[in-house]
């Protein structure tokens, strides 16, 4: 039996990962059996590629990963930025100001490099989990260029409020407000998106939206659950999301990815 999915695009947090930040064993057996057969699994996270990378290592792949909420797309094996969606500085100044003003913890996101002003035990926590590596940015010294991403961080109830302000203040109207998690809020460029780097990357390759499954579990993904011909929402994901997929399975804690890769993806014998 033939394949129905040429490509797979794979959130990672709250999807892949469980809520411990684990990759269950049956999921890396199902990715594994799904490359084996030649679908290619493609990542398509909010991490930046360093923290991106340790998740496909686990799942013993290499290949193509969709980064900053397809801001970046990148190549595992060289490192090589396929694409990505820079931001201008000045539209950056009315978020930093405000995050600096209200204590509210950001970095700064190039393709591979993470920035702070300052660091939290709570942030430094979150990035360990994460894999990340910020370094220290002095809030004197000019802004780098190549900027992706201003990713805030916080309670919910922090982040809830920072929304609510931003939102009021139509603040996005200038750059892309991206609810990534509970806890996150990234502002990036208004044309990037996971449905729309998967979809460059799918135009680029010759592959039909029909033949590719996407899973996520946040409104970040819902992009991508839409564009692929069968978008699958986790169990554990918000219902907004679940009203977007075409199909919702079990949770992320359940490893519940390998359920829908052997359902839909993985050939039978």
């Amino acid at each position: 039996m033939t394949a129905k999915y040429d490509l797979v695009a794979l959130d990672v947090d709250g999807t892949l990962l469980t809520d411990e930040h684990a990759l269950p064993e049956q999921v890396k057996e199902a990715g594994r059996d799904c490359a084996a057969q030649g679908t290619e699994i493609i990542l398509c996270t909010g991490r930046g590629p360093i923290g991106a990378f340790p998740v496909l290592e686990e799942l013993g792949l290499n290949g193509t990963i969709i980064t900053h909420n397809g801001a970046a797309t990148v190549e595992f094996a060289d490192r090589s930025i396929v694409f990505q969606f820079d931001i201008a500085h000045d539209l950056l100044e009315p978020y930093l100001n405000y995050c600096r003003e209200k204590g509210v913890h950001f970095d700064l996101n190039t393709a591979y490099d993470m920035m702070v002003e300052g660091m939290t035990e709570a942030a430094a926590e979150m990035y360990g989990l994460h894999k990340a590596a910020p370094t220290m940015l002095d809030r004197n010294v000019k802004l780098p260029e190549g900027l992706l991403k201003l990713s805030i961080f916080g309670t919910k109830e922090e982040i809830d409020a920072v929304q609510s302000d931003w939102e009021r203040a139509e603040l996005e109207l200038e750059l892309q407000l991206i609810r990534s998690g509970d806890l996150f809020i990234d502002i990036q460029h208004p044309g990037a998106s996971k449905g729309g780097a998967l979809r460059k990357l799918a135009e680029e390759r010759g592959i039909p939206r029909e033949r590719i499954l996407a899973i996520g579990n946040y409104y970040n993904d819902i992009s991508m659950l839409e564009f692929a011909g069968l978008g699958i929402a986790m169990g554990n994901s918000p219902g907004g999301v679940k009203e977007r997929a075409d199909l919702v399975i079990g949770t992320n804690n359940e490893g519940s990815v390998a359920d829908a890769l052997r359902a839909h993806v993985i050939a039978s014998r």
